[in-house]
C-alpha cells in the first residue's frame, strides 16, 4: 500500500539526498546499452528518466506520473534491459530464450512504438524481443513466439489469445510494465488485466506509468504492487508549458477554413487533426483531400496493417496531414510535430492533455488549436476545471480567397448600362395567327321543320295510311290509337 511514509521518502530521493544524474553515461548501466542511447541521439535525461532510473535499478516496484511526451518509455526500458542482460545468451534453444520482461499497452500503435523503442536499445546486445496485438494473423506471431524471446510487448486482448492457445509461456516472468494504466481502465481492459496478472509469478518487479493518476489506478497499484514508489515530476493533468494552446470561437461550416488558413499563415509542413467519431475521421480525410492536402485517416475501423502505414507515411513526411480518432491520443512518439488540432473538443476532458502532448515533445515548441462552437461551452468549462487555466476564446477571421469584382463607380455604371443597350438585341415580334373564316352554307342554318305527310321510320309502309283517323281528331300522326281490347280482358265492350 502506498503510504505517507513512503511518498516521504520517495520525495526524499527524488529531492536530491544523493545528486540526480543529469546524463545518461553517469548512470550504472552496460556500455552496450549506452552505445545505443548514444547512437539514438540522447544525452540528457529527461526528469522522469533521471528520477525512475535509479529506483528500477534497485529492484523496487515503481508507479511513475509525468504528463505525457516526456520520456516514460526509456524510464523503464533501460533499466530492464541492463537487469536482463545477466540472462543474455546466443543459444537457439527457444529454452533458454523464456519471456522475462512483459509490458501490457492499451492499443496497437503504443505497444507497436514501444517495441520499436525495445529493439532499438537492445540491439548491440543478444536479447530477443517482440511485439504481439490484434487485427493481424496469430501465425506469424505464434512462429516468433515458439522460437523465443526475452522481452514481449503486448496487447490485453491478443495476449490471452496466446495464453490461451498456449503460445505464450509466462512462469518465468521477472519483470512487468502497465504502460499507460488509466487508459486501459477506460478502455475496459481491467478484466483482462487481473486475467494476465493471474498467470504471472508473485515474486515479480511491478512498474506502472501512466500521464494521470485516478483514484482506480491506486487502486490497482495497491493490489498488484509491492511497497512502490511514487516518482512524480509533473502536476497530474498539467500540460506542457513548451505547447502554444489556442482556442478560436467557429462555426461547424468554417472549421476546414480556419485549419487550412493556419496550416499557410503559421508556415506548418505537417499537423495532426482529432476528431471525435470514425466517420467523421474518413469524411474529413476526404475534404482536405479534395483541397490539395496529402491526407491519411486513422481510426479503428482501419486495419492494423492500414493504420501502421498511415502512421509510417506520416512519421516519414510523406503525408501532410493526419486525421485521427483518440486511438492517436495516447503514447505516440511523432517527433517534430509542429501543430495539433482539435477539429472536435474530446468528450473527455483527459484527452485533450494527451492529445496536445503530441507536440511539443522532448523540449520543442509546438502548437495546440482547438476550434470551438456554440455547442461546446461545457466541454471547454470541463477543460478549464481539469488544466486550471482560464480559456479565452478567440474570433478567427477567415480570409475570403474568391475574388471580388470593385464595385463600379456612379459613370462606370452609366457607362457600362450604356453598352449593355447598345449590344442588346432587338425585341423579336410576335406574329399571332388570326382564326380564317367558316364557309356558310344556308342549307345547314335552317331550323328543323317536320313534315306532316311524312310516316314515322319506325312504322311499316303497309301501316303509313292507318293514322289518318288520328289526324282528323287533332292528334299527332306520331302518336298510335289505343287497341281495342275485349271486355273479358278488362276492356271498353263492344
Amino acid at each position: 500500500m502506498i503510504t505517507d511514509t513512503l511518498q516521504t521518502a520517495a520525495d526524499t530521493r527524488n529531492a536530491g539526498a544523493t545528486p540526480v544524474p543529469a546524463r545518461f553515461d553517469t548512470l550504472a548501466l552496460d556500455p552496450k546499452l549506452l552505445r545505443a542511447v548514444a547512437d539514438s541521439g540522447y544525452t540528457a535525461m529527461t526528469p522522469i528518466q533521471a528520477k525512475a532510473i535509479p529506483i528500477v535499478l534497485e529492484g523496487r516496484d515503481v508507479m511513475g506520473a509525468a504528463q505525457t511526451g516526456t520520456g516514460k518509455t526509456a524510464a523503464f526500458t533501460l533499466p530492464l534491459l541492463q537487469k536482463m542482460l545477466r540472462h543474455e545468451n546466443a543459444s537457439m534453444s527457444p529454452a533458454r530464450h523464456p519471456v522475462r520482461a512483459l509490458v501490457l499497452a492499451p492499443t496497437r500503435e503504443l505497444a507497436d512504438q514501444v517495441a520499436n523503442n525495445v529493439k532499438t536499445y537492445a540491439k548491440h546486445t543478444q536479447l530477443r524481443s517482440m511485439v504481439v496485438f490484434g487485427g493481424i494473423d496469430m501465425k506469424p506471431q505464434t512462429l516468433v513466439l515458439k522460437g523465443g524471446v526475452e522481452v514481449l510487448i503486448a496487447t490485453p486482448g491478443r495476449l490471452l489469445d496466446h495464453i490461451e492457445a498456449k503460445n505464450a509461456v509466462l512462469n518465468q516472468v521477472e519483470y512487468v510494465v502497465l504502460d499507460e494504466a488509466d487508459r486501459m481502465l477506460d478502455i475496459g481492459f481491467l478484466p483482462d488485466l487481473q486475467r494476465i496478472l493471474s498467470y504471472l509469478p508473485k515474486a515479480r518487479q511491478t512498474l506502472l506509468f501512466s500521464a494521470t493518476f485516478s483514484p482506480e489506478i491506486r487502486k490497482l497499484a495497491n493490489s498488484y504492487l509491492q511497497d512502490p514508489v511514487l516518482v512524480e515530476v509533473a502536476r497530474a493533468n498539467a500540460t506542457a508549458a513548451n505547447v502554444e494552446q489556442r482556442f478560436y470561437s467557429v462555426t461547424d461550416d468554417d472549421k476546414r477554413a480556419v485549419v487550412r488558413q493556419l496550416l499557410k499563415s503559421r508556415d506548418l509542413a505537417q499537423a495532426l487533426i482529432f476528431v471525435n467519431s470514425k466517420l467523421g475521421a474518413a469524411r474529413l480525410a476526404r475534404s482536405f483531400e479534395r483541397d490539395g492536402l496529402k491526407t491519411q485517416a486513422l481510426h479503428g475501423d482501419k486495419s492494423q496493417d492500414e493504420r501502421l502505414k498511415a502512421l509510417a507515411a506520416f512519421k516519414a513526411g510523406e503525408v501532410d496531414l493526419l486525421v485521427a480518432t483518440d486511438v492517436a491520443a495516447r503514447g505516440l512518439d511523432i517527433a517534430d510535430l509542429p501543430a495539433v488540432f482539435n477539429f472536435d473538443v474530446p468528450f473527455n476532458a483527459e484527452d485533450y492533455v494527451h492529445r496536445i502532448g503530441r507536440t511539443g515533445r522532448a523540449g520543442a515548441s509546438g502548437l495546440a488549436v482547438t476550434l470551438v462552437t456554440r455547442d461546446d461551452t461545457r466541454l471547454v468549462s470541463d477543460i478549464e476545471q481539469l488544466i486550471k487555466k482560464k480559456i479565452e476564446l478567440e474570433p478567427f477571421e477567415i480570409d475570403d480567397e474568391r475574388p471580388r469584382r470593385p464595385r463600379p463607380r456612379a459613370d462606370d455604371e452609366r457607362a457600362v448600362r450604356d453598352v449593355r443597350e447598345e449590344r442588346a438585341p432587338a425585341p423579336q415580334r410576335s406574329y399571332e395567327r388570326r382564326p380564317s373564316a367558316t364557309p356558310a352554307d344556308p342549307f345547314f342554318d335552317k331550323p328543323y321543320e317536320s313534315s306532316a305527310s311524312a310516316a314515322p321510320s319506325w312504322e311499316p309502309a303497309s301501316k303509313a295510311a292507318a293514322p289518318a283517323a288520328s289526324t282528323v281528331r287533332g292528334l299527332s300522326p306520331n302518336i298510335k290509337p289505343k287497341r281495342k281490347v275485349a271486355a273479358l280482358l278488362g276492356g271498353a265492350k263492344v
